[in-house]
């Protein structure tokens, strides 16, 4: 039997693990993948506890891995370990395809990722729309509440939306549940409005980017500055994260804090830099990419301490010092000629 970990209610009737497997890895832009090793690991997320997976209609051939892992979990299993199993992909529409979206082409999209993990129905589908500029915003949402309603979709949430366009979509009466959005001690935008439309809402949130890639963590500290070219664009992303909340040296302050907070409770430095988000208010779970189980005993060991009063302190006292990253959730990657806005891919959605 799985142990019990921390478990959160993102909407009645609705409960995830607080870890949740990321599939962003799987894609293969961090690296080969060995598809039969993934598929086989994922039973040891699922044997601790980890039962929710979250993965996304533009990340390649990792819907197929999950499906093929399903399959495998109710021969192996039987129905009633498929149905604990929760897997949350994501609708995001090309850039250029964006202010001509038909009904057809969105429920294609949406039949081929329940195709891909041989679901009758996907259990949360968090949608993405690049370009606010253009036209459709709310009609395509309404056109996924209209598959919710025909069965296909069980929950909807939101993908790297700011709080002025997530407040339209509730306003609109599309019942967003849940909000992913990037969120860690490098990158606290969420608070610069998502998280007080969650305490007005009880709107939830599933974050990304915890760890920065990997920066935080013992292997960058006392490290001096990287240059590029970096391993793969996640470290490219989050290197722009680190220039704007202060630069190297802040960084570097902030990696010698969580080191001792780590040291005190035997833990390590990315278990901290992940409680400190999971205790954030309005966030439902963390999610934790992975290709395979090598790092899962310490992605568990968040559940196994707290933070205290003295822990949060040393924290905030670098905190306090930082200058950014500025500007609502995802803002500055919106921005195709920015700094962020130049690194991100547009048109992933293609078969």
């Amino acid at each position: 039997m799985p142990r019990s970990l921390e478990l959160a209610e993102i909407s009645p009737g609705y409960t995830t693990s607080r870890l949740i497997r990321g599939g962003w890895q799987l894609a293969g832009g961090h690296g080969s993948v060995d598809r039969e090793r993934a598929i086989a690991d994922m039973f040891a997320f699922i044997d601790e506890g980890v039962t929710t997976f979250d993965c996304a209609d533009i990340y390649t051939g990792v819907e197929e891995m999950i499906g093929a892992f399903r399959a495998r979990l109710f021969k192996e299993r039987g129905a009633e370990a498929l149905r604990a199993m929760k897997v949350h992909t994501k609708f995001v529409p090309d850039w250029d395809t964006l202010g001509r979206l038909t009904r057809p082409m969105v429920e294609a999209i949406i039949d081929r990722s329940l195709r891909r993990l041989g679901a009758e129905r996907l259990d949360l589908v968090q949608f993405h729309w690049w370009n606010y500029g253009a036209p459709g915003l709310i009609e395509t949402a309404g056109i996924l509440k209209d598959l919710q309603a025909g069965g296909k979709i069980d929950r909807i949430g939101g993908t790297n939306f700011d709080s002025v366009h997530t407040r339209a979509l509730i306003e609109a009466g599309v019942p967003v549940v849940s909000m992913q959005t990037q969120y860690s001690l490098l990158d606290h935008r969420p608070e610069n409005g998502l998280t007080a439309l969650c305490a007005e809402t009880g709107l939830k949130l599933l974050c990304y980017g915890t760890v920065a890639g990997g920066f935080l963590s013992a292997r960058w500290l006392n490290q001096p500055e990287p240059a590029e070219p970096f391993a793969n664009r996640s470290l490219v992303k989050y290197k722009l994260i680190i220039d704007d909340f202060g630069g190297w040296g802040l960084f570097q302050e902030l990696l010698a804090a969580l080191a001792s907070i780590a040291t005190k409770h035997g833990v390590s430095i990315t278990a901290v830099a992940t409680r400190h988000v999971l205790d954030r208010p309005h966030v439902a779970a963390v999610i934790v990419g992975a290709r395979y189980a090598e790092h899962l005993a310490d992605n568990l060991a968040v559940f196994r301490f707290a933070l205290d009063e003295e822990d949060r302190s040393r924290i905030d006292a670098v905190l306090a010092r930082r200058t950014g990253p500025e500007g609502d959730a995802y803002t500055l990657e919106r921005d195709k000629e920015g700094r962020h806005g130049r690194i991100m891919k547009y048109d992933l959605n293609k078969d």
